[in-house]
């Protein structure tokens, strides 16, 4: 296997988790890779950031940047599950026997408190972004159409494409500082993030405050910085961060606790949150509730029950009335309530959708060509991805990037306005926001600039919902092309930026291009003049090509249409797009969640793997801990660098010294510093040193970033102590016997949402240990099963 001298993470520095030692063997007996940790450049300011862009070129232009080798066979081992299964030890036992009827009726209070509270702050979020966007973008389309209007008859349209160049370049690059100098997990929409979060994957700064707020400015600055991208995708990444702060009562980040909900600090509650919150996000983004909380089932949570089905629906509803209500007292129209979501498709009417049933093998193959299309897009963007993960890693070249990505949208969108000769009518009842008038005669408009010149949500309902004849087949097949790359370049650049808009607009274009020639090869008069409902099957098969949804996304896009009419050529269209496109490549955030090698599992094991069991996957020896250990012992353990378990079975030796150890209880990591930090030694109880007996609160008050070993300071003397494990320890651990199958192994870990399955032999003894990666590294390629490597990348 080939050396890896750097891997990129989404967060681009040093995983948080744990250490990693230089020399690491495979799990599964490989050669030792040699790995050099290079430490990532850091910004403070802008002025630092500044010089390192130019420091970065500098580089680049001298040959210095050198190539990092991507080995897509990897599977990375600095990525931690998430504890979602209930650690019952005595102490949680014994709190829950403690609590009252009326005790636990009044945390179920407190859930749904908590989801009425995330939907309320992330329809905030949403309103306060679309408002600053529409601000923003209105002030800056104001600016330049008035320079083009200056400028037609007297010459020096350069001029204003400069001034176009110049304001994109500058919100650009100050979205691409934010996120490469301050929080680079805040990059792209944040949607493959989640989805491995609420997967079981603990990524390192993904629900961050510091996340929040540069996600927030960073899409603010993409979209007004007129990049090929839209402000919904993100909100998803939002609600979620809003969820796990909200639901902990406390910021981690502002060292502020306020002592509330401190019941809900542990994985499996804070998980369940973070899918409201994803919920509420894609629910304020295009007013769906139902299609929110569906999205978190399909998409995100790998665990399900109708209570939280409910509680997810609640946050979902409070976050589009939230951002319904505050945007109707913005329009200056208090009240009103009919435009639920940050996008607005429009009401379709029912006399004006109406189709036919000869009309559903035509969406069938629309759905098909968004197949064809949509794989198209994912394959240049994963290509476009191993170039950037291998050249283009460094803050400052990423920021470059996003600049020259801004330019050349501006300077091609540009060209493409100035170029055409689409005139239409400027009619009483047109609807478009910031029409050009360029070369066109008086009481006309530049059809090109309506798709260009405008925002790109504005641009999808105009697709949809403009007269026939708007648009010539022409000006919709050029942008058609143009956006489609323009789109693919700009999907994971270092910006805040989702790909749900942009895909809806490429789709709404070629599908109103779809329909218009259809209209032209048969009666004038026909169904088929309406090439608005076209466009809308249209974005529907781009979308469901490139990210491959089914059942969310149709209800998404029926909810945002206000119409039921098209629900079953939605749903045949979407299912249409993703048999077509798995049949050549993944959908675009699986190849993302790839590329960086996450322990993602799926719903089930590869479908060849029966003849694989336990004894065969596990990762084996085990470092197992006594019952009663010396203090001594466990501090190496933990201290260990060449290792960063998570989970230790603790043995305990028959009455017969010669008897083997049988397996008694599973202690983690973090619980074990916890006891180290608060001394929990047999001695000084015995010696009455210590009086207070630890409970849940000191392991929930350290959760979620708990203290290093180095940072946990232990005398000579202590060594010598020894721990008893048993309060602590998981007595009742999940296990399997050796000789059982890797699909009854990979269905008991997924159901539960295990982090270890402790594997034993016929008489108890641990034999070996089965986590996320043991499992996720084998699946299906084009010459069957395969296996993956697990390295520390």
């Amino acid at each position: 296997m080939a050396n890896i001298t750097k891997k990129v993470s989404w967060s681009s520095r040093a995983d948080e988790s744990g250490a990693t030692g230089e020399g690491t063997p495979l799990l599964n007996g490989s050669g030792q890779p040699r790995y050099c940790r290079q430490v990532p450049l850091r910004c403070c300011d802008f002025l630092l950031c500044f010089f390192l862009l130019c420091l970065s070129l500098q580089d680049s232009l001298r040959g210095r940047l050198k190539e990092i080798p991507h080995n897509e066979k990897l599977l990375s081992l600095k990525f931690e599950s998430l504890d979602y299964d209930n650690i019952e030890n005595q102490l949680f036992l014994e709190e829950e026997r403690r609590m009252s009827y009326m005790g636990f009726r009044c945390l179920e209070i407190s859930r749904w408190v908590v989801c009425g509270l995330i939907g309320f702050l992330t329809g905030l979020i949403a309103c306060f972004i679309d408002i600053v966007v529409e601000e923003l973008a209105g002030i800056k389309y104001r600016v330049v159409k008035e320079n083009i209007e200056k400028f037609t008859e007297v010459g020096g349209l350069s001029i204003s494409l400069i001034l176009w160049v110049v304001l994109n370049s500058i919100f650009v690059m100050v979205g691409a500082i934010i996120v490469a100098c301050f929080e680079p997990i805040a990059a792209g929409s944040g949607i493959p993030q989640i989805k491995c979060y609420l997967n079981g994957v603990k990524i390192p700064r993904v629900v961050r405050l510091k996340t929040l707020v540069v996600k927030v400015a960073g899409v603010i600055c993409s979209v007004v910085g007129g990049l090929a991208v839209g402000k919904e995708g993100p909100m998803i990444h939002s609600g979620a961060v809003v969820a796990a702060g909200v639901s902990q009562g406390r910021s981690t980040s502002l060292k502020k606790d306020f002592k509330m909900f401190e019941y809900f600090r542990r994985d499996t509650e804070k998980r369940d949150f973070v899918s409201a919150g994803a919920a509420a996000g894609v629910s304020a983004a295009f007013g769906a509730p139902v299609g929110g909380v569906l999205f978190s089932l399909e998409e995100g949570a790998s665990f399900w029950n109708q209570m939280l089905t409910w509680r997810i629906f609640f946050a979902s509803m409070i976050s589009t009335f939230t951002l319904n209500f505050f945007l109707s007292i913005y329009h200056k129209n208090a009240g009103d309530l009919s435009n639920p979501g940050l996008i607005n498709f429009g009401r379709f009417e029912s006399d004006s959708v109406a189709y036919n049933l000869y009309e559903i093998p035509l969406f069938i193959i629309m759905g098909a060509i968004g197949g064809l299309l949509g794989a198209l897009f994912n394959k240049l963007n994963y290509w476009l991805t191993i170039f950037r993960i291998s050249y283009v890693h460094r803050p400052g070249l990423q920021v470059m990037e996003a600049m020259l990505v801004a330019a050349v949208t501006a300077t091609v969108s540009f060209t493409m306005i100035y170029f055409s000769d689409d005139c239409q009518p400027l009619g009483p009842d047109h609807t478009e926001e910031y029409p050009l008038q360029l070369f066109c005669a008086d009481g006309e408009y530049n059809s090109m600039a309506t798709t260009f010149f405008n925002t790109p949500e504005r641009s999808v309902r105009s697709l949809f919902h403009n007269q026939p004849g708007t648009y010539n087949p022409l000006t919709l097949g050029l942008f058609t092309v143009t956006y489609f790359f323009l789109a693919c370049w700009t999907y994971g650049l270092t910006v805040s930026a989702g790909v749900f808009i942009p895909s809806l607009l490429i789709g709404a274009a070629w599908g109103r291009l779809f329909g218009i020639l259809l209209a032209s090869i048969t009666a004038t008069g026909s169904i088929w003049t309406d090439s608005g409902k076209y466009a809308l099957i249209g974005a529907a098969a781009q979308l469901g090509g490139i990210v491959r949804m089914t059942l969310s996304l149709t209800v998404i896009m029926v909810e945002a249409t206000g119409n039921v009419t098209y629900g079953l050529p939605i749903m045949l269209v979407l299912m249409t797009a993703k048999i077509v496109g798995d049949y050549f490549v993944e959908g675009l955030y699986d190849i993302h969640i790839k590329l960086q090698s996450v322990p993602f599992l799926h719903w089930d094991a590869p479908a060849t793997s029966h003849w694989l069991t336990a004894r065969e996957v596990m990762s084996s020896p085990v470092t197992c801990l006594n019952r009663i250990e010396k203090v001594g012992t466990i501090v190496d353990i933990l201290s260990n660098t060449s290792t960063n378990h998570n989970g230790f079975p603790v043995v305990i030796q028959g009455a017969d010294g010669d008897e083997p150890s049988k397996l008694c209880g599973l202690i983690l990591r973090s619980q074990l510093i916890v006891l180290l930090k608060h001394k929990v030694f047999v001695e000084l109880a015995r010696s009455r040193l210590t009086l207070r007996k630890l409970q849940l609160k000191d392991f929930r008050d350290a959760y979620p970033r708990f203290p290093p070993i180095q940072s946990i300071h232990v005398s000579q003397d202590e060594r010598e102590c020894m721990m008893d494990l048993t309060e602590f320890m998981n007595a009742t651990p999940y296990t399997v016997p050796q000789d059982t199958s890797l699909p009854r192994v990979f269905k008991l870990f997924r159901a539960l949402g295990l982090r270890h399955l402790v594997v034993v032999d016929d008489e108890n003894r641990v034999v070996g240990l089965v986590t996320r990666k043991d499992l996720a590294r084998y699946h299906l390629g084009k010459h069957g099963l395969e296996e993956l490597q697990l390295a520390q990348t």
